[in-house]
């Protein structure tokens, strides 16, 4: 299994993200719905976009490594949240829609463990210099 993303945020971690491969073609990481449900008892729209904007900035922050600005913020992000989770792990996968010198957009799918599409999210980050 992958590391806690404790490096990349407080919040990740609280929230049991792990990444499991990295690089700025693709970020894979994973969630578990427990502890992460809003009070019916489903995973939290909010949670699938934590784990998009954790997962797409990473892409965008390695991708900005190499255009010389290390540093991204996340500057827009939308989910469409397709079906419900109520146990397991979800993962995501983030790939690049857009990679240029200032900005990187990234799109991630988030499964269940049947491998069925939970939600959609998109996420574009300002790339910028240290």
């Amino acid at each position: 299994m992958g590391e806690p993303v404790g490096a990349m945020g407080e919040l990740g971690a609280r929230m049991g993200i792990q990444i499991l491969e990295a690089s700025p073609e693709r970020v894979v990481g994973t969630m578990p719905v427990e502890g992460n449900t809003q009070p019916f008892g489903l995973l939290h729209g909010g949670a699938s976009c934590v784990l998009a904007e954790t997962l797409g900035s990473a892409g965008a922050v390695m991708h900005g490594q190499t255009v010389d600005r290390p540093f991204g913020v996340g500057v827009d992000i939308n989910a469409t949240h397709h079906k419900s989770a109520r146990s397991g792990l979800v993962t995501g996968v983030a790939t690049p829609v857009h990679r240029g010198r200032t900005m990187a957009t990234y799109e991630v799918v988030i499964t269940d463990e049947l491998g069925e599409r939970v939600c959609t999210a998109r996420i574009t980050c300002l790339l910028r210099g240290a």
